[in-house]
């Protein structure tokens, strides 16, 4: 034997401490750990953001649902309403015409078949006024009020000032809504008189 080694020899071992030629160093990791749960005041603290913004989108729909319905129930009250006022105000001359020639006949003649068919025509406007909930506007005497009244003149009166004289046009009202204004003459205080 020369002194090479054989092949057919085994491999000689490591030297303590050292290594062999083919090995390549590995690190070695501890098995699989499982990840890290999250921080589970963290999700708390999410789940509660996420409850508070569907609580508040809820709260939001259902106004917004809320307003819906009443902005519904006033345009569909306000549409009966303006129905109701064209073919009410279609009307009010008509009676207005039928009081004229009442207080015309009565002043001329009395009594007289046809100013008593006048009077219950009138009588049955009243009655369907009534049950469509239109009243008058109590006018004569009265204090002017200029959401009620539609003042046409002054006159100089002894009456206070301020207070209607005269009704020249009666005024209706349908509901709590003016249907139409009285067309009134209100007082005046009498202009200082100058003597000579």
């Amino acid at each position: 034997m020369s002194g090479e080694p054989n092949q057919d020899d085994p491999p000689a071992p490591p030297e303590p401490g050292g290594l062999a030629e083919a090995e390549i160093p590995v690190e070695v990791e501890p098995p699989d750990a499982p990840p890290e749960p999250p921080d589970l005041e963290t999700k708390l603290a999410t789940a509660e953001k996420e409850k508070k913004d569907n609580w508040d989108r809820y709260l939001r729909a259902a106004a917004d649902l809320e307003n819906l319905r009443k902005r519904q129930k006033r345009e569909t009250e306000d549409a009966k309403f303006e129905a109701k006022t064209k073919v009410l105000k279609e009307m009010l001359p008509v009676v207005d015409n039928l009081e004229r020639a009442i207080e015309h006949a009565t002043t001329q003649a009395g009594t007289n078949p046809i100013v008593e068919g006048v009077q219950l025509v009138l009588r049955q406007f009243t009655t369907a006024f009534e049950r469509l909930d239109v009243v008058p506007i109590e006018a004569a005497n009265q204090p002017f009020d200029p959401n009620l009244h539609e003042a046409i003149s002054q006159q100089e009166s002894d009456v206070a000032p301020g207070t209607v004289v005269q009704v020249l046009q009666r005024g209706y009202r349908s509901g709590d809504r003016l249907l139409r204004p009285a067309l009134v003459v209100v007082a005046k205080a009498p202009a200082a008189k100058t003597s000579e």
